[in-house]
């Protein structure tokens, strides 16, 4: 009786032996394709008007002149840096990033954790603090000239029927910026709020009910739960806010026309080349005003990743 011979099975190559021999696949064109649009319109209307304004900045052009103009070199940076007028802007500028910043960090984060602390009504403060950041600029000058109107303004009304001679709250140098910031306090709130609102919902509740049965307050809940781990958004949110400061425009134009005591860097810079017709300065001006605006923000990012490194 012979014995039957079973033939070895044959090798199967494993899924692992198949991926590793497998060809990665060849990368085609459609990313790019997808991208071409964008990066045509950013070419057209960032990258391309920077660069020249960059070549501006060193001529002398005119509005009104075609051409470039001579070339000046270094001579419209000099007179910038020479001149009393920039610096009175970039004063304006600061000061009114001092009146601003500091409130709309702080006065977001607070009502945005007394909001997320409420049970009943919780959309409608969202709605209620978030509505004044969709108005435009325009309309909230409007709104705010009508209120602040020295004479027959609805704060006037209020303050003289109990015996308060109101200010000349946008013409009075002493009034007009704390003016000014305080309407871009209520209007651009909204923005912050829904930020530290986001961030609020991140952080597990399971913390904060630890915290409670360890007997812990609602205020030690906040200052030693709450604050240190918002401290990512807190940094968002003033990188955000700095740099909106910084290029204040709008509502200092629309409020205070023009005036020499609120006039901010970006004011400046429209009235040196549509004013003055000195394109080539205001050039100058924006090239000069970018680089401190980057180097500020700059110097916050560096602080605040040292900040998280040392933790």
């Amino acid at each position: 009786m012979t014995s039957a011979t079973v033939a070895p099975p044959r090798a199967t190559p494993s899924t692992t032996d198949t991926a590793s021999t497998a060809k990665p696949p060849r990368a085609n064109g459609a990313p790019w394709l997808f991208l071409a649009p964008f990066g045509l319109l950013y070419l057209l209307f960032v990258l391309g008007p920077a660069a020249y304004g960059f070549v501006l900045s060193f001529f002398d052009t005119s509005l009104v002149k075609p051409g470039l103009g001579d070339a000046v070199g270094f001579g419209n940076f000099a007179e910038l840096l020479t001149g009393a007028d920039f610096w009175a802007a970039l004063w304006n500028t600061v000061l009114f990033t001092l009146y601003t910043t500091p409130p709309l960090v702080v006065l977001s984060l607070v009502l945005a954790v007394l909001v997320n602390r409420v049970g009943r009504g919780n959309r409608l403060f969202r709605f209620a603090f978030f509505l004044p950041y969709i108005l435009p600029s325009a309309t909230v000058a409007l709104i705010w000239i009508f209120i602040l109107t020295p004479d027959s303004g609805g704060l006037a009304t209020v303050l003289s029927s109990v015996g308060v001679d109101p200010p000349s709250w946008l013409g009075d140098p002493d009034w007009a910026m704390a003016s000014v910031a305080g309407v871009t306090l209520w209007w651009t709130l909204g923005f912050n709020f829904v930020l530290y609102l986001a961030g609020l919902q991140d952080i597990p509740r399971e913390l904060y009910e630890a915290a409670a049965i360890d007997g812990a307050s609602p205020w030690q809940q906040t200052t030693r739960i709450t604050v240190p781990l918002l401290g990512r958004t807190t940094a968002l949110v003033t990188a955000l806010q700095l740099i909106a400061s910084l290029k204040v425009f709008d509502q200092i134009y629309l409020m205070t026309m023009g005036a020499a005591d609120t006039r901010p860097v970006l004011e400046y810079v429209y009235d040196t080349g549509f004013t003055d017709y000195r394109v080539g300065a205001a050039s100058a001006a924006s090239m000069l005003y970018f680089l401190l605006i980057l180097l500020v923000s700059g110097l916050w990012l560096l602080a605040t990743r040292r900040r998280e490194v040392t933790r």
